[in-house]
C-alpha cells in the first residue's frame, strides 16, 4: 500500500511540473498523449485508492464538483477598487500628493502593468497548495469558487521553490481572443446564442455550477498583487519576479519606472501595442513600488493611494436614437433610457444607452431621429456623449421629458435642488413595489436565502406579493403553482422567510427602504432610540441632534412615518413576529466601549474590518467614518490614512493598532490603556 501511495504522489509531482512547463513557461518537455495517459493513470489509481485523495491532484483539473449555491466568504484584506485617470496633467497630480505624504525628498519608482479586462480573484495559498478562490463580490466578501478555479491550467495547484506558508494572491480572469472566437464557432454550429464579448463570459464563467463546463472554457489567468505577513518581499515588482518563481502565469510586459514621463512613455508605448495583443486590455495600471511607501500612502474608502489606471480613451461610434423610454426605481427615481439602432462598440451590441435626467436631454437637444455619438464609461456602461449637427431629426420630433409615470400614470414631481423626476405613488407603482420587495429580501437587508429578485418579480405578476408584509402570507400551495417552482426550491424560500423574523432590528429598518437610510443610518437610529415606535414619534430637533443624521434624512424619515400605509406595513411586519426592537445584550457591553466613538482605518491581520466592526458594535461601541473631536479611539491597521492619522494626533486621538484593540477587550477594569 506504501508502494501504490508513493506511485501516486510521484505522479501527481511529474503532472504538476508538466502543466507547469507548458501552460506558464511555455515549454513543454513530453508530448500532449503521454500527459493525458499519466492523467489517466493517476485518475485509475484515485478511484482504486480513495484513501489517497488530495483535493489538489492535477485530476481535479477536469472539475466534477457541482455546487448549487456559492458560498459568500468575508476577504481577510479588503479588494479595493482602483481610482482611474485619462490624462498625463491627472497622473502628475497624482504623483504631487504621492510626494506630499512622502516626502519630496524620497526617491519614487512605479511599478506599470496592463491592465486585463477579465473578473478579479483572490487566491489564497497555505503551505503552498490552493484552499481557497473568492470573487472580488463587493471588495468585503466574495464568492467562494474554489472548485471552478482550480480547473484553470494557468493556476497552480501547488507551487514551486520556496514561498510564504500564507499568503493572498490578486489575479484577473480573462478569455484570450483566439479561444473566444473559438468558443462563439462551437455555438453558432451548435445553433446557439453567441457570447457577447470575453469579459461577461470570463467573469459568467467562474460562476456557472458545473466546474466540468468551467474545465472546458478557456480560462487564463494573470497574478498581479502578493498580500500577507511575512512574506519577505518589498517592492511590487519583487512580488511579480518572485510570483514566477513559485509558478505563478505573470505576464512580461511589466515594467519599473523611475518617473511619470517615463510612466507616459509606457502608456503611449501600449496603446498602440494593445490592438496586437491576443487578449484585452482596458489601460494600464500603475503602483508606486516601495511597499514601504505603500504603507505610508494608505487607503481612501475605495482605493489605494499607492495606485491609479490610466484608462485609454473608450471607443466612440455613431448610430441612430430611434426612441426614449422611461425606467421607474424603486425610490421612485424615472430614469430615460435611449433606445438605440444596435451598434457594436467594444465588441458588444449596444442597443441602449442611459441619459441620466431630464437635464441631460435638454442639453444635447435631442431628437428621435438624431445621429448620436455612444461610448462605453469606463468600457462598461453605454451612454450617449453628444450629436453629429449635421444629421439631426426633425424638430417637432424633439424630445419632452414625460409629466406621469410610465407605469401607474401619477403626476410626476422634481424637489428644488434635485435632477431627478420622482413619481409619489410609491405604494401602488408596481416598479417600486417590486423594487421595495427585491431590496427588503437583500444580503445587507433581511438575506432571505432561496428568494431572489427575479422570484419576486414572479410572486408579484402573480398577485401572490403586492407589498413587503405579503411575503409572510406565503403558502406552498400557492407558490408550487408557478413556473419553474420545484418542492425542494419552496421549501427553502418558506424556510428563509421564517428565517429572517429573526433577523435583528437595524436588518429590518433598513429593509424598509427608508429613503437615505442606509445600513449605517439604520444601526444609527436603533442605537439612538431602540424601537420602531421611538422613531416614529422622534421629532425633527430630536433626528438632528444624533450624529451622522442630517436634515435631509431626518425629512425623509418624517415624512416616512407620516404616512398611514407606512404605518400599516410596520404593524403587520411586527404581527408576524419581525425585530422592531434593540435587544440589548448587557453581558455584551464593555465598560471601554459602551458608547465610545471608534474611527477604523488601515488593513488588519487578525480581523477583516467587518469583523472588527461586528465586534465593536457588539460590546456597545459606536462606529463613526471620520475622526472628530468628539471620537475616542482610531484604531490604525497597514496603510493607515495619513490624513486620520495626522487629524487624531491634532485632536489628542488615542489611536491603538489591533494587539492595543485585543488587550482593551480582554481588560475588565477601569484603567484605560
Amino acid at each position: 500500500m506504501e508502494e501504490i501511495h508513493k506511485k501516486i504522489d510521484v505522479l501527481r509531482d511529474e503532472l504538476h511540473e508538466h502543466n507547469y512547463k507548458y501552460y506558464i513557461d511555455d515549454s513543454p518537455i513530453i508530448s500532449d498523449y503521454e500527459f493525458d495517459m499519466k492523467l489517466k493513470e493517476l485518475q485509475e489509481l484515485e478511484l482504486q485508492y480513495p484513501q489517497f485523495l488530495d483535493s489538489n491532484s492535477p485530476t481535479q483539473r477536469v472539475g466534477g464538483q457541482i455546487t448549487k449555491s456559492f458560498e459568500n466568504v468575508p476577504h481577510k484584506f479588503p479588494m479595493y477598487s482602483l481610482s482611474n485617470t485619462y490624462s498625463k496633467e491627472e497622473l502628475i497630480q497624482w504623483e504631487e500628493r504621492i510626494k506630499k505624504i512622502i516626502g519630496n525628498e524620497e526617491r519614487i519608482s512605479y511599478s506599470c502593468e496592463l491592465k486585463f479586462d477579465g473578473a478579479s480573484i483572490s487566491i489564497t495559498y497555505k503551505n503552498g497548495v490552493l484552499i481557497q478562490a473568492l470573487t472580488r463580490g463587493d471588495g468585503v466578501q466574495g464568492d467562494n469558487i474554489t472548485s471552478n478555479i482550480k480547473t484553470i491550467k494557468t493556476i497552480p495547484l501547488k507551487l514551486k521553490g520556496e514561498y510564504p506558508n500564507f499568503f493572498e494572491i490578486r489575479g484577473e480572469i480573462i478569455i484570450p481572443l483566439e479561444g473566444f472566437q473559438k468558443m462563439n464557432e462551437e455555438r453558432l454550429a451548435k445553433g446557439e446564442p453567441i457570447f457577447s464579448n470575453p469579459r461577461n463570459t470570463a467573469s459568467g464563467s467562474l460562476k456557472m455550477q458545473d466546474s466540468r463546463l468551467v474545465a472546458k472554457r478557456p480560462l487564463m489567468c494573470f497574478l498581479y498583487s502578493i498580500i500577507g505577513e511575512n512574506i519577505d518581499v518589498n517592492t511590487q515588482f519583487e512580488a511579480l519576479q518572485k510570483s514566477k518563481k513559485w509558478g505563478f502565469k505573470v505576464p512580461d510586459s511589466a515594467r519599473l519606472k523611475n518617473s511619470i514621463d517615463d510612466v507616459f512613455d509606457y502608456i503611449k508605448e501600449w496603446e498602440l501595442k494593445r490592438e496586437d495583443l491576443p487578449y484585452d486590455i482596458d489601460g494600464i495600471v500603475i503602483k508606486v513600488n516601495d511597499f514601504s511607501h505603500q504603507k505610508k500612502l494608505g487607503y481612501t474608502a475605495k482605493s489605494p493611494r499607492w495606485a491609479i489606471a490610466y484608462k485609454y480613451k473608450a471607443e466612440q461610434v455613431s448610430t441612430i436614437l430611434e426612441e426614449v423610454q422611461y425606467q421607474v426605481g424603486r425610490t421612485g427615481a424615472i430614469t430615460p433610457v435611449a433606445k438605440l439602432k444596435p451598434v457594436l462598440i467594444s465588441g458588444t451590441i449596444v442597443k441602449r444607452a442611459s441619459l441620466h435626467n431630464a437635464d441631460q436631454i435638454e442639453k444635447l437637444d435631442l431628437r428621435i431621429g438624431d445621429t448620436v455619438f455612444v461610448e462605453k464609461g469606463g468600457e462598461i456602461i453605454p451612454k450617449i456623449t453628444g450629436v453629429n449637427s449635421n444629421y439631426r431629426g426633425n424638430l417637432e420630433a424633439r424630445i419632452q421629458f414625460i409629466n406621469k409615470c410610465p407605469e401607474c400614470y401619477f403626476p410626476l414631481e422634481r424637489e428644488q435642488g434635485e435632477a431627478q423626476h420622482y413619481c409619489r405613488n410609491d405604494n401602488l407603482c408596481p416598479p417600486q413595489q417590486i423594487g421595495k420587495i427585491q431590496h427588503f429580501i437583500s444580503r445587507k437587508a433581511m438575506d432571505i436565502d432561496g428568494l431572489g429578485g427575479e422570484t419576486v418579480t414572479l410572486l408579484y405578476k402573480n398577485g401572490l406579493v403586492n407589498k413587503i408584509s405579503d411575503l409572510y402570507r406565503l403558502r406552498k400551495d400557492q407558490i408550487l403553482n408557478l413556473e419553474r417552482m420545484a418542492d425542494k426550491s419552496v421549501s427553502n424560500l418558506l424556510g428563509g422567510i421564517e428565517k429572517s423574523k429573526a433577523k435583528p432590528f437595524s436588518k429590518v429598518l433598513f429593509g424598509l427602504g427608508i429613503r437615505y437610510v442606509g445600513e449605517t443610518v439604520a444601526k444609527t437610529l436603533v442605537r439612538a432610540f431602540k424601537s420602531i415606535n421611538l422613531i416614529e414619534k422622534a421629532s425633527f430637533d430630536d433626528l438632528i441632534l444624533i450624529d451622522e443624521i442630517g436634515e435631509k434624512i431626518a425629512k425623509s424619515i418624517i415624512d416616512y412615518f407620516s404616512k398611514k400605509e407606512n404605518i400599516s406595513l410596520i404593524e403587520e411586519l411586527k404581527s408576524f413576529g419581525l425585530q422592531f426592537e434593540s435587544i440589548e445584550n448587557q453581558k455584551s457591553k464593555h465598560f471601554a466601549f459602551d458608547k465610545k466613538r471608534f474611527v477604523i482605518s488601515g488593513v488588519f491581520e487578525e480581523y477583516s474590518r467587518e469583523e472588527l466592526k461586528s465586534e465593536i458594535e457588539s460590546l456597545g461601541g459606536l462606529l463613526v467614518s471620520s475622526v472628530s473631536s468628539k471620537t475616542d479611539y482610531l484604531i490604525a491597521g497597514n496603510g493607515i490614512g495619513p490624513s486620520k492619522k495626522n487629524k487624531a494626533e491634532q485632536l489628542n486621538i488615542r489611536i491603538i493598532g489591533e494587539k492595543d484593540f485585543i488587550s482593551l477587550k480582554k481588560s475588565n477594569n477601569n484603567k484605560m490603556l
